[in-house]
């Protein structure tokens, strides 16, 4: 009975604390309301000031704030970035409330801490409290940018007599760690530039992109085994190169060039040295950039283990003629003449692009091209000979990579790749046909391509012979054509000539009989 009135008189008195707390809780709450609504901003910012004083005098406590977006507020804090990753791995098991990303193969989660969630970290023995904080606006606002005025940030917190070892040791461990993660796990990406009007506004970016997901490496590249060898070996010396670089005095990057027919595989190519090095991919579109200041700000905006291509630059902008001071009269006289060259040049003098030869100079090897390192730099052109020198030297483009038509051992890779075939007794006739015929790799391996589920293997490197065949028949009658074309024109020429020698001995006879010239 006694027992059963103790409990009673426990549950009476636990009651009474709750309640006690509850009104407590509420007094504070009302008190805080009323703060709010009648001390004014400034009076409340100097009170809130004193007491972060007053608890930073008492408290053995300090902390250390990482926002998210600092300065600005456009350009996301690396900072923060990192940390985020870095509590990917503690949040999984120690926080209660969790975000999740995709990453990779868009299979895999990565975890991080939610908004106003908090962990703790053990280093060296030593107790450490993170916290993910986040401040909304008290006044609204409309805006056409979602959660603007949202400020997020880290806050680290420890003892003060540890302040060395977390400020020196302890969160560069944080950094590197969370950039170890970021290798591991980040998506590769791909990216385009976008016109400069698209690049103001909340947290708009110079560059949009999608998951870089191509399937291309250097085994299914059809190539000489060699030359392929050579080209992987050049890449992956460049990629361990950080030290050998700034012992040599240049900035860490590299230059290729690859050249050659349409339909060699030069896109191809960029897409396996992507996957083998594990780089980003920015496809700089030239014709959306106005000016040779916003193509410095794109190169800034870039990142590192990253590949900067420019495709096709022969047709991206006129940039073989700008060092030319005037044109030939000839030339202007044809344009004048011609209504399709005139046009052609009023539309070229219309467009906004206004980046010049020196302007890419600079971009690819002036000291701009310093600001950042582990880029490879490509140019792909179908026509060599129409880039100015300067452009594509030694120490710009540092290796060029003719992409020519297929050989035979390119042929066994695409055998290999399409049909699964090692060898066959047709491949002698292929590489003899390869040998007499030009066809690029993209055509070979079409031919390759089953079309239905009765073609097989025979029957795929017999479509490829007839091809080859044909390719080879065109080839002569092409052969033969211009051959006629070309006598035609000597013939022609030689006429010409003749007619031009009796004009000026009719001349000559002219003066001499009548001492003048005749008109006409």
């Amino acid at each position: 009975m006694e027992k059963a009135q103790h409990i009673s008189t426990k549950k009476m008195k636990m009651g009474e604390m709750w309640t006690n707390l509850g009104s407590a809780i509420a007094g504070l709450m009302f008190i805080w309301a009323m703060f709010k609504n009648y001390f004014p901003d400034e009076l409340r910012g100097s009170l809130e000031r004193y007491t972060y004083k007053l608890v930073s005098f008492v408290s053995p406590y300090m902390q250390i704030k990482f926002h998210e977006y600092p300065g600005d507020g456009f350009e996301r804090c690396e900072a923060y970035s990192t940390i985020e990753r870095y509590h990917g791995t503690n949040s999984a098991t120690r926080a209660k409330r969790l975000k999740a990303d995709v990453v990779k193969d868009s299979q895999s989660l990565l975890f991080s801490m939610d908004d106003n969630e908090e962990i703790t970290d053990e280093f060296r023995g030593i107790k450490i409290w993170w916290a993910s904080s986040t401040n909304i606006p008290t006044t609204q606002s409309i805006s056409i940018y979602p959660n603007e005025g949202i400020t997020r940030f880290y806050t680290v917190k420890f003892h003060k007599q540890h302040r060395d070892i977390i400020t020196k040791v302890y969160l560069n461990h944080v950094l590197d760690k969370g950039k170890e993660i970021a290798v591991t796990n980040r998506q590769r990406k791909l990216y385009i530039n976008n016109k400069s009007e698209n690049w103001h506004g909340y947290k708009r970016t110079m560059w949009s992109h999608i998951i870089f997901e191509h399937p291309a490496t250097f085994g299914t590249l059809a190539m000489e085994p060699k030359k392929k060898q050579e080209i992987i070996n050049d890449l992956i010396t460049f990629s361990k190169a950080k030290e050998y670089y700034a012992k040599i005095g240049k900035a860490w990057k590299r230059g290729y060039l690859l050249y050659g027919p349409p339909g060699t595989g030069k896109s191809t190519m960029i897409a396996a040295m992507a996957n083998l090095l594990n780089y980003d991919i920015y496809d700089l579109e030239l014709t959306s950039v106005e000016n040779n200041t916003e193509l410095r700000k794109l190169l800034i905006d870039t990142s590192s283990k990253a590949i900067i291509m420019i495709e096709d630059i022969d047709c991206s902008l006129d940039l073989t003629g700008q060092r030319e001071k005037e044109k030939k009269k000839d030339d202007k006289q044809k344009e004048e003449k011609d209504p399709v060259r005139k046009k052609m040049k009023d539309d070229e003098e219309g467009k906004s692009s206004k980046v010049t030869l020196s302007g890419l100079l600079n971009f690819i090897d002036g000291l701009w091209s310093a600001c950042g390192g582990e880029r490879l730099i490509i140019f792909t052109t179908n026509y060599v000979e129409k880039l100015d020198p300067a452009l594509i030297r030694r120490g710009r483009m540092d290796k060029h990579i003719e992409l020519s038509y297929c050989c035979f051992e390119a042929f066994k890779v695409l055998a290999k790749n399409y049909l699964d075939l090692d060898s066959h007794h047709l491949f002698g006739t292929i590489d003899r046909l390869l040998e007499e015929t030009n066809m690029t790799p993209a055509d070979v391996a079409e031919n390759l391509m089953p079309k239905s589920d009765e073609e097989d293997a025979e029957t795929c490197l017999n479509n490829l012979i007839k091809a080859l065949e044909t390719a080879k028949e065109e080839a002569r009658l092409k052969a033969k054509e211009e051959e006629k074309l070309k006598a035609e024109q000597e013939v022609e020429e030689k006429e010409q000539n003749v007619e031009k020698v009796e004009d000026e001995k009719t001349l000559v006879k002219d003066v001499k009989e009548n001492g003048v010239i005749k008109e006409g």
